[in-house]
């Protein structure tokens, strides 16, 4: 993995955003966000905001990433999936702070952007698939993290069958657009909600164990 510039703009907000986690603050001073946003917006990659993709997507703003990142409290030894990959910064940052990362995303051509942006940045552990990320990745479970980055009311039961005992999963609950972004985490009995992280606005998760397209 490559060093890449300071990103003290977004570190400040960061902060301001009550993220403390070190190993994560040193991820995003690692990861030039300029090179997972679309050419046109290099200008706004140090902004706290949200930025437009294809497809009516949207990146996460960076502040939120952070926030459900923390929330995992990795280890750096975790296989882990992310359900929306976008154009791959948090896909980047998780790679820094997880020893595998699977993830999904639903647009063929976003995935291949974050693919050559991710390979850009010399980040060999993390693997992009174009799948129906409601379904989750069988074939690569179990998973010890689990971050979903597209709103449903409830976690899709594939993704609760995948993650381990002990594994903590984040999701926005809610109908897309007016969410609560809840920690899970998996006791013996399946998943319980531990704590709400923050309210936010997402896109919908759209799938098969999701919202319809």
């Amino acid at each position: 993995m490559s060093a890449g510039t300071d990103n003290v703009a977004l570190l400040t907000a960061l902060r301001r955003a009550g993220v403390t986690d070190n190993r994560l603050l040193d991820a995003v001073s690692l990861v030039p966000r300029r090179e997972f946003v679309p050419p046109s917006l290099v200008d706004q990659a140090d902004l706290d905001a949200p930025l437009r993709i294809p497809h009516g997507q949207v990146t996460t703003q960076p502040s939120l990433v952070a926030r459900m990142v923390e929330a995992l409290a990795l280890t750096g030894e975790e296989r882990m999936l992310e359900v929306g990959t976008g154009y791959g910064w948090q896909t980047a940052l998780l790679a820094h702070l997880a020893d595998e990362v699977w993830s999904v995303e639903r647009w063929p051509d976003i995935a291949e952007t974050a693919r050559d942006n991710l390979a850009r940045a010399g980040i060999g552990n993390a693997t992009v698939v174009v799948a129906d990320g409601s379904e989750g990745l069988a074939e690569h479970a179990p998973y010890e993290a689990i971050l979903v980055s597209a709103a449903f009311p409830e976690v899709p039961a594939p993704l609760a069958a995948q993650i381990v005992v002990g594994g903590r999963l984040v999701q926005p609950i809610g109908p897309g657009g007016r969410e609560d972004v809840v920690l899970f985490e998996c006791g013996a009995e399946g998943l319980s909600a531990r704590r709400t992280i923050v309210g936010a606005h997402f896109v919908r998760l759209i799938g098969r164990r999701a919202f319809p397209s």
